[in-house]
């Protein structure tokens, strides 16, 4: 649920922290005392369109901040979870909108895009007024709330894998059936490539044994006078080598061992290094003696070395990725020459999984018409309970042909009349606002234990009705905030009299400026704002006595 609001600096409003309760919220005020304020703060912080003009004037932006309390187990949890956000049962939505046009999106105290920030409150609240954007209004939404209601998700999901699946095959058959048209070109030119790569050998640890031996041979005569050097400095007859200057340091530690019996621990070291010196060297003349200078060898492998160099700029890669592409090439031949016999396998699995589509779709088809039959039922039923008597509503299929989608074999739109003699019209199609709103509720209501937004929301769903069916609307609205949170702003006292908190929002000039302030009222002055809405300028005793009997009632019906 929505449990806090905080808005600065937006239209006419300085400054406002509101905490809400469960339950159905009512807004109520005179007309122009800035009750849709309330409404454009909530689009803003669920991600809805900047707009420069909602910025105070003289103001340099805008800030809304909106705290939820979440169920471990809602949607809006799982997102946050798998996007990183994730706090203890906590939420917070912040929106800075600038005068320049600006605006940031913050979740949890972390920067966001709005396109993330409206992802997540699209699981949070929803928003149904009297404009034309509302999600309601759109195809994909009402085939997903069928869906809801029929709880066929299994079902959909199944068709949506079908059609993937079918899709995958379709674009692989495609590709295989372009290959003939190139084919026996296309082998010639990948044989001709294999037969000159593959006499090479281009294996990766040949290329690499191939430029080691290259590379000994080619400085053989670096390395034997070097090894001869090394091999002089280390051992032989001058006194400056390195093996005569162990000797005589051993032969000083051991006259001096006579006088210090601690040396005998460093002579013993020494005597060790003139064995490790000695292994060096016989490894050198080892080394030594495997180098050998041979013209035509070296030649030999500059050859290789050469025609593998070229081969690697001819197919436009490293010498060391040839072996890499010569498996490249063989595959690729393996596939052509083999193109015709897995076109065949590919057509007979998409045949069969066209099938499979079909006979998904058509189950999945089955579950939407009987829910359909039911949904238009109970939707009919509440039309006629909240004073739209001879109304009607359909679930409209139409089937598509042509290829699988994944959400099934037919799209449908709700159609409805809210007079008896009038032929259904898309619900797009519905001119009065207030229709198009109770319509809204009535489907909410229908499909209350379907969908797991906390927070709802109506702005002025109450319009062109009034007496008893004012007070039905007012009862649905609680009968729907039993299991959501609910937000109403209307114009009727039988409307706002069932709500579980009332706000009254007014305005007032302070100098130039004009302010909006919004503030809960309590039991007696949610009297006096109901006698205000049912008397007008003049409140009488009468007004305030039947406005106290409407509060009584609707908590008693309860």
């Amino acid at each position: 649920m929505l449990k806090s609001l905080a808005i600065r600096e937006l239209a006419i409003v300085d400054r406002l922290d509101l905490d809400f309760a469960p339950g159905l919220n009512v807004i109520t005020g005179e007309t122009g005392a800035g009750k849709s304020i309330l409404i454009d703060a909530l689009g803003l912080v669920s991600g809805g369109r900047a707009d420069a003009s909602l910025v105070r004037q003289g103001s340099e932006r805008t800030e809304i901040s909106a705290e939820f309390s979440l169920a471990g187990d809602s949607s809006a949890a799982a997102w946050l979870k798998d996007n990183d956000l994730d706090e203890a049962g906590e939420l917070l939505l912040r929106r800075v909108l600038r005068s320049e046009g600006s605006s940031r999106a913050q979740v949890n105290g972390r920067p966001v895009p709005v396109q993330q920030l409206r992802e997540l409150a699209a699981s949070l609240i929803e928003i149904h007024g009297q404009h034309e954007h509302q999600a309601l209004l759109n195809r994909g939404h009402q085939l997903d709330i069928l869906d809801q209601y029929a709880r066929a998700q299994a079902a959909r999901q199944a068709v949506g894998a079908a059609s993937r699946r079918w899709r995958e095959l379709k674009r692989e058959l495609d590709e295989l059936r372009q290959q003939p048209s190139v084919g026996a070109e296309l082998i010639g030119y990948l044989r001709h490539e294999i037969a000159e790569l593959k006499p090479c050998d281009p294996r990766p640890e040949r290329v690499q044994a191939l430029s080691e031996q290259h590379r000994r041979l080619a400085h053989a005569g670096d390395l034997l006078s070097g090894l001869a050097h090394v091999r002089a400095a280390l051992s032989g007859d001058d006194e400056h080598t390195a093996e005569a200057q162990l000797g005589q340091a051993a032969h000083e530690l051991s006259r001096l061992l006579a006088f210090d019996p601690g040396l005998r621990e460093p002579l013993e070291q020494l005597e060790s290094i003139r064995i490790q010196l000695d292994e060096v060297g016989s490894t050198l003349e080892r080394i030594e003696g495997r180098i050998d200078l041979d013209p035509e060898q070296l030649a030999a492998l500059d050859a290789d070395l050469a025609r593998l160099h070229g081969l690697a700029r001819k197919h436009r890669v490293g010498i060391d990725d040839l072996g890499a592409k010569l498996a490249e090439l063989e595959a690729r031949l393996d596939a052509a020459q083999n193109a015709g016999e897995r076109a065949e396998a590919v057509a007979a699995a998409l045949q069969s999984a066209r099938q499979h589509y079909d006979e998904a779709a058509r189950q999945l088809s089955a579950i939407r018409r009987a829910a359909a039959k039911k949904l238009q039922r109970e939707v009919v039923t509440l039309m006629q309970e909240l004073g739209m008597a001879g109304g009607q509503f359909v679930v409209d299929f139409e089937s598509l042909d042509g290829d699988p989608r994944d959400s099934g074999a037919e799209q449908v739109e709700f159609l409805v009349s809210a007079n008896r003699g009038v032929e259904p019209r898309p619900l797009r199609k519905v001119a009065a606002g207030g229709e198009l709103a109770r319509i809204s509720l009535a489907i909410k209501v229908a499909t209350i234990d379907l969908v797991d937004t906390p927070v709802l929301v109506f702005d002025e769903v109450d319009s062109g009705i009034g007496g008893g069916i004012a007070e039905v609307v007012g009862r649905k609205l609680r009968q729907l905030a039993s299991r959501r949170q609910v937000f109403c702003v209307t114009h009727l006292a039988q409307v706002a009299a069932c709500a579980h908190q009332h706000w009254q929002v007014s305005k007032r000039s302070q100098g130039q400026r004009t302010e909006s302030a919004v503030r809960a009222l309590d039991d007696q002055e949610r009297v006096e704002e109901l006698a205000r809405m049912l008397g007008g300028l003049t409140i009488t005793p009468e007004t305030r006595a039947l406005a106290r009997d409407m509060l009584q009632r609707s908590r008693q019906e309860a």
